[in-house]
């Protein structure tokens, strides 16, 4: 059945609710429509107020074919394909959903298509376009912003779709409460509607908060990259490459990816973790981790959802180690606990003659003129020194580490074998 959202979609400007300041009578996007002066535009605003609806409104208006492509799952074969076929119509629209996860070389493609106007091209997006899309492209589009739903509005959303909705209609549906549906929404109108559906269909026609939170609860497993789901979610990621588990890390890769997640919020996680969790045991994991932020930067989707499952999958495979975390956090801790000790003065820097003349840099002993490039002197204040803050873990590489610091300190920091 087709969902409630798409049922009620609106198909005139009059029935947009909640962007009246571009919509309503006088708005700037009605004038365009009226007198046919449409050309490219970035819509920006937050998820579920009507971007695809405006979209589809003005290509219908317009008497363009319309096509669409989420930005997520295409690249620049599905663009080329798109222009091709508009040329063979003489113009049409397109309307790409959340543009700003192309990359640089898939929104060049759309460039010449735009300029000549072989498209109309309508991106949407819920970042900022000044930062997320490319100059040439930004500079060729109008941009128009569209502002969040106030409660106000999803009332009113809510009202509407009762009230429009032949299936609804029949239900006899009592609004008693709305502040639990308001607040599961956070302010998307597809997701308002969405739920309200569900809970219907679950044979409930007086709206209460009690029931829409046990309806959630139980039945809502929608992926939100804003709430409590995108967290536990990239926490059962994390935990399972911490877990040296490949098949939940990847499984859950995939549920972001088709929630839409950011590809650069996933790869920032994956680098922090490869420190935080691998460490010196695989010493790669950071150079990979680090090469993938850099690769999905710049691919974006689809295909750079390939390069993240290879990451995840080394990293789920990878020997663990948290010891340079726990190191940087005992040395922390020791600095908040004796606050700024004084550099011992063989350790400082002596640029000037005072500064010699103050002992500064004297009995410095260069480590690279003792046997093995190493020469045993302290590194540490007097009121810390001895203390051992990084103990190397117990896998093959770092093993190794700890055989080198113990020949070399002798028991010092209690590096034993």
């Amino acid at each position: 059945m087709t969902p409630l959202a798409e049922r009620i979609r609106p198909t005139t400007l009059d029935q947009v609710i909640g962007q009246e300041h571009i919509t309503g009578e006088g708005g700037i996007l009605r004038k365009a429509l009226q007198q046919r002066s449409i050309h490219s535009m970035i819509l920006w605003g937050p998820p579920g107020v009507g971007k695809t609806t405006i979209a589809q409104i003005i290509a219908e208006s317009l008497g363009m074919h319309y096509f669409q492509l989420s930005a997520i799952s295409s690249g620049v074969k599905e663009v080329r394909d798109v222009i091709d076929k508009a040329k063979q119509l003489n113009g049409a629209v397109l309307f790409i959903d959340e543009i700003h996860r192309f990359n640089k070389s898939q929104q060049d493609a759309l460039l010449g298509a735009v300029e000549k106007g072989i498209i109309r091209l309508i991106g949407a997006t819920t970042e900022n376009p000044s930062f997320e899309v490319n100059s040439a492209l930004l500079s060729r589009c109008q941009v128009y912003v569209l502002k969040a739903l106030s409660e106000e509005k999803l009332i009113q959303l809510l009202e509407n779709a009762i009230e429009r909705d032949e299936i609804l209609q029949k239900q006899k549906i009592v609004l008693k409460e709305t502040s639990a549906l308001i607040a599961i929404s956070g302010g998307d109108g597809r997701k308002l509607l969405n739920l309200l559906e569900i809970i219907v269909e679950s044979g409930n026609t007086t709206i209460t908060d009690k029931v829409v939170m046990d309806i959630a609860q139980k039945k809502i497993a929608l992926y939100d990259k804003s709430g409590e789901q995108h967290y536990d979610i990239i926490s059962a990621f994390i935990k399972s490459i911490r877990g040296s588990d490949p098949n939940g890390a990847v499984y859950w890769l995939a549920r972001m990816i088709e929630g839409g997640e950011d590809i650069k919020f996933i790869a920032r996680r994956m680098l922090i973790l490869a420190s935080e969790d691998i460490g010196n045991a695989n010493p790669n994991a950071l150079l990979l981790a680090n090469a993938t932020f850099d690769a999905v930067s710049k691919i974006g989707y689809p295909e750079g959802s390939i390069i993240l499952s290879q990451c995840a999958t080394y990293l789920a495979s990878s020997p663990k180690s948290n010891a340079a975390y726990e190191a940087i956090g005992k040395a922390q801790q020791a600095v908040q606990r004796y606050g700024d000790l004084p550099v011992p003065l063989h350790l400082r820097n002596a640029p000037t003659k005072l500064m010699k003349q103050m002992d500064y840099g004297k009995d410095y002993r260069y480590s690279h003129l003792g046997e093995g490039n190493f020469l045993d002197q302290e590194y540490l204040p007097d009121e810390i020194k001895n203390t051992n803050f990084y103990m190397p873990g117990n896998n093959a590489r770092e093993q190794e580490l700890l055989k080198f610091l113990a020949a070399r300190w002798k028991g010092k920091y209690h590096y034993e074998l």
